[in-house]
């Protein structure tokens, strides 16, 4: 058989994700609306979950308001339990909260959702970090972590919402590592109506993280909870 002729290896199915139902998810910011929101549709899902805040004992109340088994700790104690390190902090104190976490966070898969936005009368704007995102300052902050970026486009409404079924809408996931990226993806479709899609390297983050900008001016606009749909996928 010639080289021409030889079978094209084939390529993996891209919605084949793995099986991350052993893993403990951290939520660092889990007392904010966004970190809420996350860690109450995760545990619903019956994942295991626990939330982090600068304060245990208000991490611990809010844990309780959640139910579903939640747990809350202070950041330090949640990133320590977490395999699975979600960071939903308010963009002003990012910087701040990673460093302060560096060894705590050694080693895991750390996902960024934070968007660095800034606000003035004609509305919401995307600012723009030194390092060129949210995500590519916490790779930055953190070098011995597995920096991915992810769940950019929720509204916390939706997150929070016990009505609220399913929430149809796309994760758009980001990072170094194909690995790790479908990892995080199928942690977004333990979300009924989610779907975890792959959208490039880190380097890529800062127009995942503007777009909420955009979305923001809709749902004023619209008073709607707009997310983002892929199509042809």
């Amino acid at each position: 058989m010639t080289t021409h002729d030889a079978p094209s290896p084939q390529r993996p199915d891209p919605w084949e994700l793995p099986d991350v139902s052993d893993l403990v998810i951290g939520v660092l910011g889990g007392t904010g609306d966004q970190g809420r929101g996350l860690a109450y549709r995760l545990a619903r899902a019956g994942q295991r979950v626990v939330i982090g805040s600068r304060a245990a004992d208000r991490a611990a109340a809010v844990a309780d308001e959640i139910g579903h088994g939640v747990e809350g700790a202070d950041n330090a104690e949640c990133a320590r339990r977490g395999d699975v390190v979600i960071v939903a902090v308010p963009w002003e104190g990012h910087a701040r909260t990673l460093s302060s976490l560096t060894a705590e966070l050694a080693g895991k898969l750390v996902v960024d959702c934070v968007n660095p936005l800034g606000f003035d009368k004609r509305g919401a704007y995307a600012l723009v970090p030194e390092e060129g995102s949210a995500a590519e300052q916490a790779q930055a902050l953190l070098p011995d972590s597995r920096v991915t970026a992810a769940f950019h486009h929720l509204s916390a409404v939706l997150l929070k919402d016990p009505e609220r079924e399913r929430i149809e809408t796309d994760v758009m996931v980001l990072g170094e590592s194909r690995e790790d990226c479908a990892t995080v993806q199928a942690i977004a479709q333990l979300i009924p109506g989610m779907r975890g899609v792959f959208a490039g390297r880190l380097r890529n983050a800062h127009q995942v993280e503007a777009l909420v900008a955009n979305l923001i001016s809709v749902n004023r606009r619209y008073r709607a909870h707009a997310g983002i749909r892929l199509t042809d996928i």
